[in-house]
């Protein structure tokens, strides 16, 4: 799956105009048969995401749709706080949604990872749960915005670092939190000023375990949001593609900066 798109988001309230160039790409990898990631890339509403979903075959698949699916709709905002309240509250319906589908088929969890990007004028906000990422890379650093929730980053947080082959066993990577893993979600959230040139990368863990972030940032630089993202998926694809890959590249220009680099975005 792929997919390219641009649009200029001009807000009435007089703030610079910024031009989102964005793409998405999704792999079911080498190995599953089930592709149970989902993506969204709608840059003319500022919103972008990913969603891994988690369950066995088809209820995965099924977490992570609806979980794109109520959030592709969320209403035209009049501000950033507006936009992630919006979100939040589509999320947590999910995650009673997807509570109640697991106890009606006796199973003992439905659910999915989500990261979400929202941007309001010369602002973004983050919203997450799991261990999938944003990253931002932004004059000529890369940066993750998110923190996983997992057991692995838990251990770190403590300052009990695993060696690396332990860190890599299945255990240490299970995911602490999760849409529909608990009654309670419990979403992360992050709000960050845009500036030109910055890039945005939403990736599932089956990207983010396979490719390095000097890797990711090479990706990144030349600012072309669908070669970088076929890019990284086929660095993730030559690994092994043991996962699901998914893929979102965010690009933003300010149209109205006075020292931005003149740029001509091949999606």
């Amino acid at each position: 799956m792929q997919r390219g798109s641009l649009a200029l988001v001009d807000r009435p309230d007089g703030g610079s105009p910024i031009r989102w160039t964005s793409a998405a790409r999704s792999d079911v990898g080498l190995v599953r048969e089930v592709n149970e990631d989902a993506c969204l890339d709608q840059p003319r509403r500022g919103l972008w995401a990913v969603a891994d979903g988690m369950g066995g075959h088809t209820v995965g698949d099924f977490a992570s749709r609806i979980v794109i699916e109520a959030l592709s709709d969320v209403p035209s905002p009049n501000s950033l706080e507006s936009f992630v309240a919006e979100a939040r509250g589509r999320l947590q319906a999910v995650n009673r949604r997807l509570r109640a589908e697991a106890a009606a088929r006796k199973a003992p969890m439905i659910g999915s990872t989500v990261v979400v990007l929202l941007a309001y004028d010369r602002y973004c906000g983050c919203l997450w749960a799991g261990d999938s990422r944003i990253y931002l890379y932004r004059n000529g650093r890369l940066r993750q915005l998110t923190r996983d929730h997992s057991q692995a980053e838990e251990l770190k947080a403590l300052g009990q670092v695993a060696p690396d082959s332990a860190i890599r066993r299945p255990a240490r990577h299970g995911v602490t939190r999760a849409v529909g893993a608990m009654d309670t979600l419990d979403l992360d959230q992050e709000t960050l000023e845009v500036i030109d040139g910055d890039i945005f990368l939403l990736c599932s863990d089956g990207l983010s375990n396979a490719v390095s972030e000097q890797e990711i940032g090479c990706a990144l630089l030349p600012g072309k949001c669908r070669e970088a993202s076929n890019a990284l998926i086929a660095l993730a694809l030559e690994r092994g593609g043991r996962d699901n890959i998914s893929a979102v590249v965010v690009r933003a220009e300010d149209l109205d900066s006075s020292d931005r680099t003149l740029f001509n975005p091949t999606l």
